[in-house]
C-alpha cells in the first residue's frame, strides 16, 4: 500500500467494480474500499491521523447506512479539501441522477458519473484527473514543485511571490536557507546574493525577489520582443491585459493570421485567475478554476504564435496620427501597433481603513490571495463583497479556514451573485453571511489579530478576533495609463460604441460597438463601460474585438 494521499472507494455491492476501476491509480495513492458512509468516515480518519490525507471520495449513489448527500457531508468534515464524486452503477445511473445533481449544483459534491462498465473508459478517467489536478493546485504543500523559493522567513513579499506563482500555474515550495535543497540551489546564486531567492529550471535566477522581478523574469522586456514575420517592429495588435477579454483576443487574432502581443502586469488571467472554482462557464460542466481556464487559454494563444510579456505595467498610450502606428509606453521598452486592445479589466476597490491599510499581506488580502488561503487553517476568516469573486474565495477559503464570514452591505446576496453559488453557500456549514456591516478598524501586532464590525442600520460596533481579511469590494478600472483622447464615462471605465459622445460620432453614425474613441484603439471586457463583469462575457467581447481589428487593418493589408 503506498503512503501517499488516499483515495477512498465507496460501495456496498459494486466495490469490486470499483476497485478495478482505479486499479491504475494505486501506485501513486492509497486506494482503500469500503463498504458504507461510517467506514469511510473511519478510514478518512485513519488517513489523517497516520500524517496523510485524503485528495477523493468516489461514492456509489446509494449507501446502506445514509443518504449520500449526508455522507459526503460527513467526509467533508474530516477532510475539507478533498473532491467528491458519485460513481452511479449502470442500473442506478438514470434513476438516481435527476435528484442528486441538484447537489452537485449547490457544491454539496463534483461530479455525477457513470461507473465504468471495462477497462480503458477515459471519459471516466479524464474526469478523475481533473478532479485530482484541481485538488493538487490548492494543497498545503504541493507534491510537484517547478519553483523553489529560498528565504528565511515567510513574509508578506513571500507569499505575494507564491501567489504570483499559483495563478501562473506554477506550483512553488518555500525553503529556508539551511535546507539541503537551497544548499543546491545557492549554487546557481552569487556568494552575496539577497533573500527571497527564486529557482525554477531553465530561467535566470531572481535574487532579492519580488513580484514583479519574477513576473519580468518569465517572457522579458517588451523591448526584447521578436515577433515572427514582423519586420517593421510594429505588430497588428497589442492587447493590454491578460485577463479573459485580452485572452479571448488573443487566440482569435493569433489564429486569424495577425501578429499579436499581449502585456499583462501582473499574472495571466486577470482577476478570473484567482477564482478558485468556476461553475457556471459554459463546456466546463464540472466547473474549472480561473487559474486553469487563463492557463489553457494561455497556451492555445501561444500555440497560435502570440507572444506574452508580465511584470511591465503599461504607462501611456500615444495614439498614432493619421493612420501611423499607435505606440504602448512600458517602463521596460514601447509596443508599436496599428491596433490596440484595452483589455486592462478592473482592480478592487480599496477598503480606506488605514490600520488594515498598513497590514495588507499580513493577514488582509486584496483579492482572493490563493497562496493565503492555506494558511489559512485553523483560523476565523472574514470575507468582505456580494459579488460572484467573493462568493468562490468563500467557498475556497473554507476548505481550511475554521469558520468564514462575508460581511456585506446589503441585506442579502441575492442582488449580486449567482445563485448557484448562494445555494453552495447556504449549504456550507463553515462559511457564515453577515448582512448590513462594514469593517471600520482592525489591527493585530505586526499581523492582523482583530476587526471591528458596524452594523450600518444601528451603528452597533463588535470586535472579532480575525486571522484573515479578504477584501472583495467592488471594481475600479485599470484606466490611469489611457490617453484623454479616449473617452471614459463618469466612474473612469472605457466608453465604447453608442455610448460615446455624439460629438465623436461620424457623419452622425456611432463608432463600432467596441470601438473608441480613437480610431484604431478597442476596449473588452470589465474595463469598458456598460460590460456585464463576467467571464464568459468578457471572453465573448474579446473574440467580438477582432473582427472590428481586421476591418481597421483592412485598408492597411489592401
Amino acid at each position: 500500500m503506498t503512503s501517499g494521499p488516499a483515495i477512498i472507494l465507496v460501495s456496498e455491492h459494486h466495490a469490486d467494480d470499483l476497485r478495478d476501476a482505479f486499479t491504475r491509480y494505486e501506485r501513486e495513492y492509497d486506494v482503500r474500499c469500503v463498504g458504507s458512509c461510517t467506514e469511510a468516515e473511519d478510514a478518512a480518519r485513519d488517513v489523517v491521523t497516520g500524517g496523510s490525507t485524503v485528495a477523493l471520495f468516489v461514492s456509489d449513489s446509494v449507501l446502506p447506512d445514509c443518504h449520500v448527500l449526508e455522507g459526503f457531508h460527513r467526509w467533508r468534515s474530516v477532510v475539507p479539501n478533498a473532491r467528491r464524486m458519485i460513481a452511479a452503477h449502470w442500473d442506478r445511473f438514470l434513476v438516481d441522477g435527476p435528484a442528486l445533481r441538484a447537489g452537485m449544483a449547490k457544491g454539496k459534491y463534483d461530479a455525477y458519473l457513470l461507473m465504468p462498465r471495462g477497462i480503458r473508459d477515459e471519459e471516466f478517467h479524464n474526469a478523475v484527473t481533473d478532479l485530482l489536478s484541481d485538488w493538487g493546485s490548492t494543497v498545503a504543500d504541493p507534491e510537484v514543485v517547478s519553483v523553489k523559493i529560498i528565504s528565511p522567513v515567510q513574509d508578506g513579499e513571500v507569499l505575494a511571490i507564491r501567489d504570483f506563482l499559483d495563478r501562473m500555474g506554477m506550483a512553488s515550495r518555500v525553503y529556508s536557507p539551511d535546507h539541503e535543497v537551497a544548499r543546491h540551489v545557492r549554487a546557481d546564486f552569487p556568494p552575496d546574493a539577497a533573500y527571497p531567492l527564486v529557482w525554477t529550471a531553465n530561467r535566470t535566477p531572481v535574487e532579492s525577489a519580488t513580484v514583479r522581478k519574477v513576473a519580468m523574469s518569465m517572457y522579458g522586456a517588451p523591448s526584447d520582443l521578436q515577433v515572427d514575420g514582423v519586420l517593421d517592429g510594429t505588430v497588428d495588435v497589442c492587447v493590454v491585459g491578460g485577463g479573459p477579454a485580452g485572452l479571448a483576443a488573443a487566440v482569435y487574432a493569433a489564429s486569424e493570421g495577425l501578429s499579436c502581443v499581449v502585456l499583462e502586469a501582473e499574472a495571466i488571467g486577470g482577476q478570473a485567475g484567482t477564482s478558485s472554482m468556476i461553475r457556471n462557464y459554459l463546456g466546463f460542466p464540472r466547473g474549472i478554476s480561473g487559474m486553469r481556464l487563463a492557463m489553457r487559454a494561455r497556451n492555445q494563444a501561444i500555440r497560435f504564435g502570440t507572444q506574452f510579456v508580465t511584470g511591465w505595467t503599461v504607462q501611456g498610450l500615444r495614439p498614432g496620427a493619421e493612420g501611423a502606428p499607435h505606440l504602448v509606453r512600458t517602463e521596460g521598452g514601447d509596443v508599436s501597433a496599428r491596433s490596440v486592445v484595452i483589455a486592462s479589466g478592473v482592480a478592487y476597490r480599496k477598503l480606506r481603513v488605514e490600520p488594515l491599510e498598513q497590514l495588507v499581506g499580513s493577514g488582509v488580502f486584496y483579492g482572493a490571495a490563493m497562496t493565503a488561503a492555506r494558511e489559512m487553517e485553523d483560523q476565523d476568516v472574514f470575507v468582505v463583497g456580494g459579488g460572484n469573486s467573493a462568493g468562490q474565495a468563500a467557498v475556497h477559503l473554507s476548505r481550511f479556514a475554521r469558520s468564514v464570514t462575508i460581511l456585506i452591505r446589503r441585506p442579502d446576496l441575492a442582488e449580486t451573485m449567482s445563485q448557484y453559488l448562494i445555494g453552495e453557500i447556504d449549504y456550507n456549514p463553515r462559511i457564515a453571511v453577515q448582512t448590513c456591516t462594514q469593517v471600520v478598524d482592525g489591527g493585530g501586532d505586526g499581523r492582523l489579530e482583530w476587526l471591528c464590525l458596524e452594523d450600518t442600520r444601528t451603528g452597533e460596533r463588535t470586535k472579532r478576533d480575525a486571522g484573515g481579511l479578504f477584501l472583495l469590494l467592488g471594481a475600479e478600472p485599470h484606466c490611469d495609463w489611457v490617453p484623454d483622447e479616449v473617452a471614459l464615462d463618469e466612474n473612469g471605465f472605457v466608453l465604447t460604441g453608442r455610448d460615446i459622445p455624439r460629438e465623436h460620432w461620424v457623419d452622425g453614425v456611432p463608432p463600432a460597438s467596441l470601438a473608441t474613441t480613437v480610431p484604431g484603439v478597442f476596449a473588452a471586457g470589465d474595463v469598458r463601460s456598460g460590460s456585464m463583469k463576467r467571464v464568459a462575457a468578457a471572453s465573448g467581447e474579446g473574440a467580438s474585438v477582432v473582427p472590428l481589428v481586421h476591418r481597421w487593418l483592412a485598408p492597411a493589408e489592401a
